[in-house]
This record gives C-alpha cells, structure tokens and sequence, in this order.
C-alpha cells in the first residue's frame, strides 16, 4: 500500500485501516455518516460501521443533489449535535457532506446560497468509493436549486483527510467504471491545457494522464488487480487535485446540460464533448490568450499528446474518439435535434468557458453542438 502524505490543504492516506487515525486527529465525539445507496454493497462498509464514535447516517439526496437534500442534512447534523462529517461514496456524496460542512453554522431561516460562505471549522473525511471526480481533494461541489445547477466553491470545504482505498473500485458496474474513469482522464487534460494552469498543476495532471492512458480500457472492462485499481484510484486523485487549483474548461460547461437532457452521467457527457473542442482549439490556435499564445498552447497540446503516447495533438484527437468507440460510449442523439443543439447552445456557463485557452463565441459553440449531438 501506499505511502500516506500531506498537500497544502488536507492529509491523503491509503488504506480504510486509517478512517480510526483520521477520527482521532479529527477529536471526533459523534459523527455525521454520509453515504449513498451503494453503501451496503461495500466492501468498506463492515469498517465504516465500526467507528469508534457514536453516528447516525444521513443519506436521503439524490444522486444530482437538490438544496433541499442539504438542507434536511444539515438540519441532522445539528439536531444530532454531531461534530465531524463522514462522507463515503461517489461525487455527490462528497459535494452533500461538503454542503453540510459549509452551511451548518449558518442561519437556517435564510437561504445558505446567499449567506456569505465561511469555514465552519468541522472536519470533514472522505472516502471515495469511485475513481472519477477526484471530489476528495477539491474545493468544489455540485447541488440543485430550483432546477438549475450551482456551483459551490469554497477552500474550507476540501476534505481535512481523504482515505484514498482502492478495493471499493472492484465491485462497481461496468458502465461506472467507464463514466467515471472517464471523467478523470478529462479533468486532468483540462485542467493541463487550463488558462490557470501551474507548474505544480501541470505535474499533476501529466501523473494523472500517464497513468490513466495506459490503463483506461483494462480498468473500464473490469479489471480487477490490486495495483491496477491503486493506480486509477491515485489518477484520478492526482487529477481531482489539479482541478482544485484550476478548475475545468470548455468540455465540462458544454456537459452539463447534456447530462440533464440525456440523462448521460457526468463523465459520459464531459468526454463526449473534449474531442471535438480540442479539435476546434487545433484548428484555431491564432485565437488563444495569454503570454506566449498560441506557442504556449501548441506545446501544451503537444506535451498532453505525448503523455496520452500519442504523436501528436491531431492523433491524440483521434485516439481519444476512437476510445470513447472501444468503450461503447454514444454520442447524444435528437430527434429535434436543432431544438435541442439551440437550448444546449444558450446554456454554456461562461465562467467555465473563462478558463478555457480558446475563447468560443456562440457561434463556435453551435457549430460545436452540431457535431456533438447527432
């Protein structure tokens, strides 16, 4: 097993056997267990329902988590006089219990997404049983109110420990598997390719596509080794850390209505659009910004080519299209499809496309969705 370490925000251990350490350094009294339907499916969960402090469990939210399913959480969590937050699951279940942690000290007769955020000081552990999102080691988390999506983005709600343990990825369904690992492999090219990328950004997002490229397809057909499964879980970790520092792009605002009007999940949608906004960005490149544009992209897309063992940005383009083939992953289809293209059109979040290296006007953007959706 690996090595336990520390980032500027949270400790990472590997190993359910830690959950007892991070209670202890957390000065847990009573526990707010959040988890999802998968949770008695587990193979984590005997060790889970073993802590060593009194919880109760809190896991009435949908899987695109509503206002309403945080508010009736942190309602628990007072009403409880509990003191630490427990998340096991997937992304929503970490971005309910990452809600929790943020609203629970603040005024519950007004709305918590209009109350300034501030850090509620209660330690939050997390325990990822997908290998996608990396919502472990980010400050981010995803809920709903009144039908539309809002992003939630506060540095207090990264995770003070993550326990990081491979063997929950051994048991989930295949499609899962490919819509998850898929969401990571994204997130790292992103975030690479990020107009706020760092040089420490850049080093995690190559560790997350080196490992992922090679490993994508064994892991989605269901491979099973021990060391495989440690290295997506550590890829997608790395990716979800690298996202932190820069957030997504173009491919993930082009998703997210997408997954509402298909009913794709996350990281089926995100990876359908990435092949194509790529492809525009290389036939587009005299529209980049920023120093050193559109030299700074070309190498950029060159060096994500590379870790992808690919010999080329226009290659990588296709080995990922072709990936997303092998898998079985469909491209969205409409039967009023200009209908559809023109709602999907007017919905792209302009603050995600403000990271993105290319500008896209809305007219790129529909030409965009023209061959996104088929």
């Amino acid at each position: 097993m690996r090595n336990s370490f520390k980032t500027p925000y949270q400790t990472i251990s590997w190993g359910i056997e830690n959950l007892g350490e991070a209670l202890l350094r957390a000065k847990a009294e009573k526990v707010l267990l959040v988890t999802d339907a998968s949770f008695p499916f587990l193979s984590v969960k005997s060790a889970v329902k073993a802590l060593p402090v009194p919880y109760v469990v809190f896991d009435q939210f949908d899987s695109n988590p509503l206002y309403e399913d945080v508010c009736r959480g942190v309602e628990l969590f007072n009403r409880e006089d509990c003191d630490t937050i427990v998340a096991v699951g997937g992304g929503s279940s970490i971005d309910v219990a990452k809600c929790i942690k943020l609203y629970c000290k603040m005024d519950p007769s007004q709305n918590y997404l209009r109350q300034a955020p501030s850090d509620s000081k209660v330690p939050l552990i997390a325990i990822p049983t997908t290998a996608g999102t990396g919502s472990e080691s980010t400050r981010f988390a995803v809920i709903y109110f009144e039908g539309a999506k809002q992003s939630v983005n506060h540095l207090s709600i990264i995770p003070k420990f993550a326990l990081l343990e491979p063997q929950v990825l051994a048991t989930l369904p295949e499609y899962q598997r490919k819509s998850t690992v898929l969401d990571a492999l994204c997130q790292g090219i992103e975030s690479w390719w990020s107009v706020n990328a760092t040089s420490q950004s850049r080093l995690l997002s190559r560790k997350a596509v080196e490992l992922l490229a090679s490993r994508v397809e064994t892991y989605a057909a269901g491979g099973s080794d021990p060391q495989l499964l440690a290295e997506v879980m550590e890829a997608a970790n790395y990716a979800g850390q690298a996202i932190n520092l820069t957030q997504t792009t173009a491919p993930h605002a082009f998703s997210y209505k997408i997954t509402s009007l298909f009913r794709f999940p996350h990281g089926h949608a995100v990876a359908v659009c990435l092949p194509f906004i790529w492809e525009y960005m290389i036939d587009n490149p005299r529209l980049c910004v920023g120093t050193g544009a559109p030299a700074r992209l070309e190498q950029t897309f060159a060096e994500i080519a590379k870790a992808l063992g690919c010999s080329s940005p226009r290659a990588a383009v296709e080995w990922f299209k072709c990936l997303l083939a092998r898998l079985g992953m469909e491209q969205p289809r409409a039967a009023e499809r200009e209908q559809v293209i023109e709602a999907l059109s007017t919905s792209v979040n302009p603050v995600r496309l403000k990271n993105n290296p290319v500008p896209l006007s809305q007219e790129a953007i529909n030409q965009l969705y023209h061959q996104i959706v088929l």
